[in-house]
This record gives structure tokens, C-alpha cells and sequence, in this order.
């Protein structure tokens, strides 16, 4: 008898081990099957097969139960690789997620191991048959076509030969079937050639090159020459037939970085991204698991391609929070890129202007190898303006451009250099509130305002995504003296400057703009282009891009980060500050940045005016350290959700009495209503990660409370999540 182990879909914590099944036919560890568990039938992932040598009755007596048959072996071979599958299971103790659930964030979604099977496109193709038949010339010159190509598609054989593709099928000279699609390996003609290295370029390659450390923190100023610096590397390994990945944070992000590497190596290149189908997903990883693609530019999900013999992960922008998964397995991409790169025996590069301060204590501690790059390749920092908008609106300038900001716009504009405008919210209007009551119009189904969007004369809510038409009446009082507007967007902002500047070209980048397939490229290859002088949007500008011509960066709103009520909401406000003003001055001419804040004392907006990354860690470590914030600590947030909030509340609390260790455990926390799901939260804060750990997962096996609703997050990154 055949025997089949798999994990099954489901998002039940209890469930969360391997069921047995017998089996008709063997299937590949890795690989799916369609099970009948409880009424209805699930996908399964194959954790062992193997045969005994007993009939069904002696096994079901073994084991004390009766056994099921698989309906059906899905994959006939593993969608994964060794080296994944036990990653995946590394993964479900250092997240504390589910099996199911590392396997299924892994596989692009035409193959997850969840839901229903979709259907894998297929393309016909053509090959010889055995059999002689008589043929005309022009069916003869058809078939030695495809006899010259060994097989070919049907339909490129259709467009050449029209009248005798379909006769070579029926005389049999032609066999026809069907392959899954693949996809095309874009050939790019090499258009650049390595660049000259500045000395702390070189430093940093020789030094990279003759350690045998595992990972490396580059932390080097905007304009310093980072990604030249990978590229030749990437070069080295290449030319050992290694492969190489590739991370950005962001998709918009991807365009650059994918010009970049197809500028300097014209083949084996493959793509990985959000933006792209499930199909194309599907292909990109096939492409990646049977060795045609050397090097791989993508997201977050890229670092679980079946790579076969990698020989270099850099993860660029290693700071920024899009590397962190926020739901289960709620991963982060560092620590699966560290983790392959010891399976590899590979070295990983993190390259970051603003490291996360995790990262720069583990450089200063020698845990990773710190590299660092003070100076731009052109020697010329951007200088940077803060303006204080209380004085500027009091003075009675507008509330969204200042009289500075303005004025050296039109400076920029007419020296016919490039300016980028970043304001980190999206919309018109960021609320509306009734005239008669002063209720806030929100999202029916999120504790959050709707935002206007003048465009499209909607309200949105821009995290479940509900539109609405603007109420006639006050839904809360129902008044009809109509709404008076706070706070402004992209949306606005870009109105402004459209009066103030009225013969400029603006483009803007936001989720709403770059909704479309591919739009992100086509936004930044216009800009680069020269075809706008301005480019305005949200933090997806704020980083990465490189553009010559800009010499001015503006940052509306700069400091609104720091009134969040997170421990990171400091690091994030520098970070964002810092690297909106490394877009400015990259090229001959100098650049400036001029930033709007209402706190312009704030050492995160003087470090950041200052360019120091130093004294922001300073400054910021200290406040770490006073609050027992990591890196001081670790912390593991426990979020229960539920359409009743009194349910929540219940397993919070007796979840919080069923945790011992040497921690805090601090809650439970109400969060406010996402999606109509009620969340309560329970933090843990600790010096002893694994203590932390044993504790949940002691808490899960006594089954105490109901934990169906229950996310976990080793290490968040949003405590507003």
C-alpha cells in the first residue's frame, strides 16, 4: 500500500500537523493532492510517501482508525526543492505560523496549496510523427520547418505556413500537443559597461571580496555608488555560473533596478513582482527552478524562488518596512535571505543610506560585516532648507506650498532642472467632518476616515478599499449644512502646483496613478526621460530613484510620521526625510531639499537635515533604551480578531493568563475595526526571543482558548497592525 502524509489547507492552528492518506499512485514530497477531509475536499501537501507492506484492514487495526484514498495526485512533481521545504518548516517555528501556511506563501498562486486549482495556461505545439506520408512542396517546406526546430508552436507554424499547418496534422506528418506555457527569455542588448569605481567603491568591493563573512550591511549616503557596487559582484558571480537575486522593497522601485541589470546583462534575467499575473508569476518561477534565469530583480516574494546555486543575495533598502510580511507567516525578508545564504555558501549584502536600527547594532556588534560609504560619487551632499509651517501659515502663506518651497521651484523650473514633490497621503482631502455635529464621515466597515478624492467625486477608504458617494445629510446627526474638509493629499497638492506653476508638466505617482499594469515603469521612464519638470507622490518616490537632473526635493508634511503612536514612527520620519533629499544633486549640478515640518526642532528632522545617520542612532538609542525597545528587547504581538469585539476580549484575557516567562506581557490593547473584524492585542516584551516563543507555543498545546482569529507577529514592525 501506498502511504501519503500532507499537510492540509487550513487556517486551524490545532490542525496544524501532517494527516495520513493511502494512495493509488505515488506523489513527490513538495507536491499537491486533492483529499476528502471532513464533508468537503481540500488540497494537501505532500510531506512523505512511502509503501508498507500491508493491506488496508491490518494498517486501519494499527492504527486505530479508518483510512482514507487520495482523490487525486495534482503535481506529478514537486513545486518545491529541498532546500525550501525545509525552510518552510524553519519558518513555522521562527514565525510561529502553520505549515500550510509557510508552503502556500512560498508557491506563486497559480500552484498554492490552497483553494480551488487553477488552471496553468497551455500553448500547442508541433512536433515530427514516425509515419511517412506524400507531401506537396509547400507541405514539404512546412515540414522540414519543423523538423530544422525539433518542435515549434502551432501557432507560429500557422502564421508562416496558413493553408498547410492544419494538412500536416491530419496526414499525420505533424503531431500536436500541449506544454504549459513559459516564459520568454527577454533578450537585452548590453548597453552599459561596468563604471569606473570611486576609492570607497573599491574599498568596499575588496573588502566584500576577501572576508569570508556570511552577511554584509553596506551602509552607504544616497549618490554613494551602492548599486554599482552589486552589480559587479553580481558580474563575478555570474561569470562562475552562479546565480544571483536581487531585492527591492516596492514595485516601483523594480523598473530602475531591472534597467539597471538588463543594461548590463543581456540575458538569463528574470522578473518577480506584485505587479505581475498569476501566470506570469508561475512562469517567472518555473523559469527560476529549471536554471534558465542567472539573475532575478524582485519584491519581497522573490526570496522564495527555487534558486539552485546562488552566488549572491543583496537585499537593497534593507530598512524599509515593505520587506516585512503582515500577514501569517509574518516573516521578514532579511531573515529568509540570511537563511538562504548559508545554505548557499553565499555571501548577502543589505544596503541601506538609513539601515534599520537592528541592522547598524548588529554591524557595530560585528554580527554582520559593516561597510560604510560617507561621500557621494560626487562629493556634493544636498543642502537642505527646514521651514517651520506654523510661521509660513501664519504669515499667511498657503498651508501646502510655502513662499521658499515655491520660489525655488521656480528657480529649478526655469534652469529647466527636474524637482520631485513628496507627500506621504494619498487623495484630496484626508477627512470631512459635519458642519452641524463635527462627526467624521467614516469607512462603515473601518474605524478610519474616508478620504476625498476629488477625481473621481468619491469618498475612499484607503485600507479595505470602500468607495462611497458623499452623503447628502450627516449620517450621524443628519444634518444638511454640508462637510468642512481637513488635511490634503497628493490629489490636492498636485492641484497646487498645477496654479501655482502653470505651464510645468506634473506627473504623479500614488496608489491611485499606478493602479494600472505597468504604470510604475511608465511614470518613471517619462520622468527620466525629461518629458516632466515635476514629479509629485507618496513615499514610493521617497527612495531608490536616481535621476540626474533633479536638484530639488520638497517634502510636504514632512514630519506627520512622529505623531503615530509607534516606537519606530522616529526612524521612520528620518528615513523617510533623509532619503527624499538623497534623490536631489546625483548628478553635475548641486542639489538642495527643502523640507515642511510644524516640529523643526526634532532631532529626527535636524539629523535628517544634517545627513547623519549617526547622530539620529544616537539620539534614537537612547530613547530605545529608556523605553526597552528593540533592539534592546524583542517583541511578539498577539492579535485576536473577530466580529464581536466581546469574543476578542475573552480569548485575549485568557490567552494573557495562560503565558509564564521572564516577560512583560503587556494588554490586551483594543486596535481599531479593519475590514469589520474587531482586534484586540496582546504584546510580549523580552530579552529571551526563544523564551518568548516556548511560551505561545506551550499556550497553543493547552488549548485554552479559542484561537481560530489569533495572528502572530514575532518582531512587528506596526504596532498599529
Amino acid at each position: 500500500m501506498i502511504i501519503i502524509e500532507c499537510w492540509i489547507e487550513n487556517p486551524v492552528r490545532s490542525l496544524d500537523r501532517t494527516f495520513t492518506y493511502l494512495s493509488h499512485e505515488e506523489a513527490q514530497p513538495g507536491a499537491r493532492v486533492s483529499v476528502p477531509f471532513g464533508n468537503r475536499e481540500r488540497i494537501g501537501f505532500v510531506e512523505k510517501c512511502y509503501t508498507v507492506e500491508m493491506n488496508q484492514e491490518q494498517l486501519e487495526k494499527k492504527e486505530g482508525y479508518s483510512l482514507k484514498y487520495v482523490t487525486k495526485v495534482i503535481d506529478h512533481e514537486s513545486l518545491i526543492t529541498d532546500e525550501l521545504h525545509d525552510l518552510a518548516l524553519w519558518m513555522r517555528t521562527q514565525t510561529l505560523s502553520t505549515a500550510i501556511s509557510c508552503f502556500t506563501c512560498m508557491l506563486p498562486g497559480k500552484v498554492k496549496p490552497a483553494g480551488k486549482v487553477k488552471h496553468i495556461v497551455q500553448e500547442r505545439y508541433v512536433r515530427l510523427s514516425d509515419e511517412e506520408v506524400s507531401l506537396t512542396p509547400k507541405q514539404l517546406e512546412a515540414y522540414m520547418l519543423v523538423k530544422q526546430k525539433g518542435k515549434m508552436k502551432y501557432a507560429e507554424l500557422r502564421q508562416l505556413y496558413p493553408n498547410q499547418a492544419s494538412v500536416l496534422i491530419q496526414k499525420n506528418a505533424v503531431i500536436s500537443y500541449e506544454e504549459e506555457r513559459k516564459a520568454e527569455d527577454r533578450q537585452y542588448a548590453p548597453d552599459s559597461s561596468p563604471l569606473p569605481l570611486t576609492d570607497l567603491q573599491q574599498k568596499a568591493i575588496d573588502e566584500i571580496r576577501s572576508s569570508n563573512d556570511e552577511v554584509y550591511l553596506l551602509r552607504g549616503v544616497t549618490g554613494s555608488g551602492k548599486t554599482e557596487i552589486y552589480l559587479q559582484l553580481a558580474a563575478e558571480q555570474l561569470s562562475k555560473g552562479k546565480q544571483v537575486l536581487i531585492l527591492v522593497p516596492e514595485i516601483g522601485l523594480t523598473p530602475q533596478m531591472i534597467q539597471r541589470v538588463s543594461s548590463r546583462f543581456h540575458k538569463g534575467l528574470a522578473i518577480y513582482h506584485s505587479g505581475l499575473n498569476d501566470q506570469e508569476k508561475y512562469e517567472q518561477y518555473k523559469m527560476v527552478k529549471e536554471g534558465q534565469a542567472s539573475i532575478v530583480v524582485g519584491t519581497r516574494s522573490a526570496v522564495f524562488l527555487p534558486f539552485q546555486n546562488l552566488g549572491l543575495i543583496v537585499m537593497d533598502e534593507e530598512h524599509d518596512a515593505s520587506y516585512k510580511q503582515d500577514s501569517q507567516p509574518c516573516y521578514h525578508t532579511r531573515d529568509i535571505a540570511i537563511y538562504r545564504g548559508r545554505y548557499h555558501h553565499c555571501k548577502v549584502i543589505l544596503g541601506s543610506a538609513t539601515p534599520s536600527l537592528e541592522s547598524y547594532a548588529r554591524g557595530l556588534k560585528n554580527v554582520y560585516h559593516l561597510i560604510e560609504m560617507k561621500e557621494r560619487i560626487n562629493r556634493s551632499m544636498p543642502s537642505v532648507t527646514i521651514v517651520p509651517m506654523r510661521d509660513s501659515i501664519s504669515r499667511g502663506e498657503s498651508f501646502i506650498l510655502s513662499d521658499v518651497l515655491k520660489q525655488k521651484i521656480q528657480e529649478r523650473l526655469s534652469r529647466h532642472e527636474q524637482v520631485i514633490l513628496l507627500l506621504n497621503r494619498r487623495g484630496y482631502h484626508s477627512l470631512l467632518r459635519c458642519r452641524s455635529c463635527g462627526e467624521v464621515i467614516a469607512c462603515p466597515h473601518c474605524d478610519l476616515a474616508m478620504s476625498w478624492h476629488k477625481d473621481i467625486h468619491k469618498l475612499k477608504c484607503h485600507t479595505c478599499g470602500t468607495e462611497m458617494m458623499l452623503p447628502k445629510v450627516c449620517p450621524s446627526c443628519g444634518s444638511d449644512k454640508g462637510f468642512a474638509s481637513f488635511g490634503f493629499g497628493t490629489e490636492r497638492l498636485e492641484q497646487e502646483v498645477h496654479e501655482s506653476f502653470p505651464d510645468a508638466c506634473i506627473l504623479r505617482m500614488d496608489a491611485d496613478t499606478t493602479s494600472r499594469k505597468n504604470s510604475h515603469a511608465e511614470i518613471l521612464d517619462s520622468f527620466g526621460k525629461g518629458k516632466a519638470d515635476i514629479l509629485l507622490g507618496t513615499q514610493m518616490i521617497a527612495k531608490g530613484l536616481d535621476y540626474p537632473n533633479v536638484t530639488l526635493v520638497g517634502v510636504i508634511n514632512g514630519d506627520e510620521g512622529l505623531a503615530r503612536t509607534d516606537y519606530r514612527s522616529c526612524e521612520m520620519t528620518f528615513d523617510l526625510l533623509m532619503q527624499a533629499g538623497g534623490r536631489s544633486g546625483r548628478g553635475s549640478e548641486s542639489g538642495e531639499a527643502v523640507y515642511q515640518v510644524f516640529d523643526p526642532n526634532h532631532y529626527a528632522v535636524e539629523s535628517a537635515a544634517h545627513q547623519d545617520y549617526e547622530e539620529f542612532f544616537r539620539h534614537e538609542m537612547q530613547f530605545r533604551h529608556a523605553g526597552q525597545y528593540p533592539p534592546y528587547t524583542y517583541l511578539i504581538a498577539l492579535t485576536f480578531t473577530g466580529t464581536d469585539r466581546r469574543k476578542a476580549e475573552n480569548a485575549a484575557l485568557t490567552v494573557k493568563n495562560a503565558l509564564y516567562g521572564n516577560f512583560k506581557t503587556i494588554g490586551p490593547v483594543s486596535l481599531l475595526k479593519i475590514k469589520d473584524m474587531c482586534r484586540e492585542r496582546i504584546l510580549l516584551k523580552g530579552r529571551n526571543l526563544d523564551e518568548m516563543r516556548n511560551a505561545v507555543l506551550e499556550m497553543e498545546a493547552a488549548e485554552k482558548a479559542d484561537l481560530k482569529g489569533l495572528r502572530i507577529d514575532v518582531n512587528p514592525m506596526d504596532m498599529n497592525g
